[in-house]
């Protein structure tokens, strides 16, 4: 047997305590440190912990640990108005030069007009209009660069900070603890999915193809010889309420396990997700926080959370976030 000097056993024995003491540091840290120390957070937590562990009988194969989460309002701001829609008032704006006609017409002349009482009145079927007649017209690839460009560059007038820092610090770090335990994480959005496919991989680390939103129908066509998808206003699939579980069966195939939402149009997402005979936990996000954010409910046209849908969180026991007694900080540092 080989013998080792004093030194050089001490060595191996510092370095085992080390590596041991190192082991024990990362087996406690935090995985979502912007999150105070509650009861959704311990849930999170414990539900991950159970479905990685082979021992537990919750244990749940990585193939299966399907994730998805709702985009506005449960991973960036959504209030006053969708974001995407302050990007089709900026391109409807741009684009009027090549449309005079637009002056008189409504729901476009509202926009034109700059009266914000009239933009405050719009209805469902008007931001339709215009969203129809600013992204469709175009190739899959010119509207992806037009919107990267706007976001490169559009800010809140609240925060002063781009859209794409106005995403949720303790939502991203609940993205980045499940991909860490190999789940397959997916955006399942009534935004639209060109959209937010512009933005997603960069901000979320969400790549574009794990992204499901409304989506319109596109022609494949031919432009200089080479083959395009042109963007038609017409809508082929809405990926909100009951659409959102039809969508998930339509392009994932499997029921998820966890599900992240924060209004009304989440609700048969985390039905769906309740359905599923493998363990679950489904989750909303309530905009409770005025101060650091917005504080909204049952009145609000944008991201509502009825009544109805807070009674039944609270009878199916899903976890109800609150902005202001879950979350330490809302949104990430800006590095300038």
């Amino acid at each position: 047997m080989q013998k080792f000097s004093p030194v050089i056993l001490f060595m191996i024995t510092l370095i085992a305590i080390l590596f041991t003491a190192n082991a024990k540091a990362n087996d406690q840290t935090d995985p979502l440190p912007s999150w105070n120390e509650s009861s959704t957070k311990k849930n999170i937590i414990d539900f991950v912990k159970q479905v990685t562990d082979k021992t537990n009988s919750h244990y749940v194969p990585p193939m299966d640990r399907i994730a998805t989460f709702d985009n506005d309002g449960t991973l960036w701001v959504e209030q006053p108005i969708y974001t995407q829609f302050i990007f089709a008032i900026d391109r409807l704006k741009a684009m009027s030069a090549q449309h005079p006609e637009w002056k008189t017409q409504k729901p476009y002349s509202l926009i034109l007009s700059g009266d914000k009482k009239a933009l405050a009145a719009l209805n469902v079927q008007d931001m339709e209009r215009i969203m129809a007649v600013t992204h469709a017209g175009m190739s899959v690839e010119v509207f992806n660069k037009l919107a990267q460009d706007w976001l490169q560059k559009a800010k809140s007038p609240r925060y002063d900070r781009l859209y794409t820092q106005l995403i949720y610090q303790p939502m991203l770090e609940v993205m980045n603890y499940l991909r860490q335990n190999d789940f397959n994480i997916y955006i399942v959005t009534g935004g639209g999915q060109d959209f937010v496919r512009a933005f997603s991989d960069k901000t979320y680390h969400i790549l574009p193809r794990q992204v499901i939103g409304t989506a319109g129908k596109t022609k494949y066509t031919y432009q200089n010889k080479q083959p395009v998808l042109i963007k038609l206003p017409e809508v082929l699939l809405v990926d909100d309420k009951a659409g959102k579980p039809e969508a998930i069966n339509l392009f994932i195939g499997q029921k998820p396990i966890i599900a992240f939402g924060n209004s009304d149009g989440d609700k048969e997402m985390l039905e769906w997700t309740q359905s599923n005979a493998r363990p679950h936990l489904m989750l909303l996000v309530h905009h409770d926080d005025a101060a650091r954010e917005y504080a909204y409910g049952p009145e609000s046209k944008v991201g509502t959370f009825s009544d109805a849908l807070m009674n039944e969180a609270n009878n199916q026991h899903w976890q109800v976030i609150s902005m202001m007694h879950d979350w330490k900080t809302i949104f990430p540092a800006v590095i300038k």
